[in-house]
């Protein structure tokens, strides 16, 4: 399916962070995007016995301005396998909410539209995810199995082959070697399909883990260890999209507003600051005490004059102890 035809765009809204969040994205894309005719769906929790407290959107007034001026639709989704014990859940079990058949792009909602996203050639029968990431799993141990063994026993037990997965220009137990993403955005021709299987395969891991993995941590990591399964389980590889597109010109994953500061591109920066602007939106987002701080009261120039953007620390470990150096992290 060509990206020329609509598509729904979903992202996870709650109380809290979120919230704030899901203004800040469904701002971008009606900035960046004009042009953009499919359904914005806001995927919402809602409670039950897996959450402590009411996971809701709590702010009525972000909820207007995200079903009025951001022509945003707020569905209802139930949590029955996570919860308050790991809020990354939301993205497998939302993904339940959404219209059965129809081609979704889903977003963590700490993500800006910076770009045309309804110009990007998405061939929806071909998934594939986020590669801005790092080695965060497997971690190895020194007389535990390798990285081979460790996503060759997830493959195994999915009745997957892992051969086509391997990145055979990478050295052998090099972790990049392996298909790993960040869960930060995916896309698929049929939620309800997707979401299943990323549903079933999540809690095989996590209620009968193969014996290989009897020394790794599952959380936060579990729906990064499942999403390569899935997305090869329907056809899709590494990349299926051209690269530079998201994670480049069209969208960018900037997780906290110190590493966005840091390290974006001017363009971020600059659709970030455009849509906080308005009235309608600031009065709501400067509740958020991070986007405050960093928006309105200047603190993201300050982390901004700290690095040099076209040679930035390899590790964002390294990025964040400078930060804090400075006494300016916040999250």
């Amino acid at each position: 399916m060509s990206a020329a035809n609509p598509f729904n765009v979903a992202i996870v809204a709650q109380g809290g962070r979120l919230t704030y969040e899901a203004v800040l994205f469904a701002a971008s894309l009606r900035h960046s995007d004009p042009g953009f005719t499919g359904r914005l769906i806001v995927l919402e929790p809602q409670p039950g016995p897996r959450w402590k407290d009411d996971p809701r959107i709590q702010n009525d007034d972000a909820r207007a301005l995200l079903t009025g001026e951001f022509g945003a639709e707020i569905v209802p989704f139930e949590t029955r396998e996570f919860g308050t014990s790991y809020p990354n859940g939301n993205k497998i079990e939302g993904l339940a909410a959404l219209p059965t058949g129809e081609p979704f792009v889903f977003f963590d909602t700490d993500t800006l539209i910076t770009g045309a996203l309804s110009e990007v050639p998405f061939d929806f029968a071909r998934p594939c995810a986020s590669l801005r990431r790092e080695g965060t799993w497997p971690q190895i141990e020194l007389y535990g199995p390798g990285y081979h063994a460790t996503w060759k026993a997830l493959y195994d037990r999915f009745d997957l082959d892992i051969g086509p997965t391997i990145d055979n220009a990478q050295p052998e137990e090099y972790w990049a070697r392996f298909m790993y993403f960040n869960a930060g955005w995916f896309f698929h021709e049929d939620p309800q399909a997707f979401g299943q299987r990323f549903l079933d395969y999540a809690r095989s891991v996590r209620d009968d883990p193969p014996e290989e993995l009897v020394c790794q941590e599952l959380y936060p990591w579990l729906d990064q260890i499942v999403l390569p399964l899935v997305i090869h389980s329907f056809g899709g590889a590494r990349r299926t999209i051209p690269e530079g597109t998201l994670d480049g010109s069209v969208s960018c994953h900037y997780r906290m507003f110190p590493l966005l500061y840091a390290r974006e591109s001017d363009r971020v920066v600059e659709v970030l600051e455009a849509i906080t602007q308005p009235n309608k939106v600031k009065k709501i987002v400067k509740q958020h005490e991070p986007i405050k701080r960093f928006v309105f009261q200047k603190r993201g120039e300050k982390v901004r004059a700290l690095f040099d953007r076209s040679s930035l620390p390899t590790r964002e470990q390294v990025i964040r102890n400078r930060i804090k150096s400075e006494n300016l992290w916040m999250r």
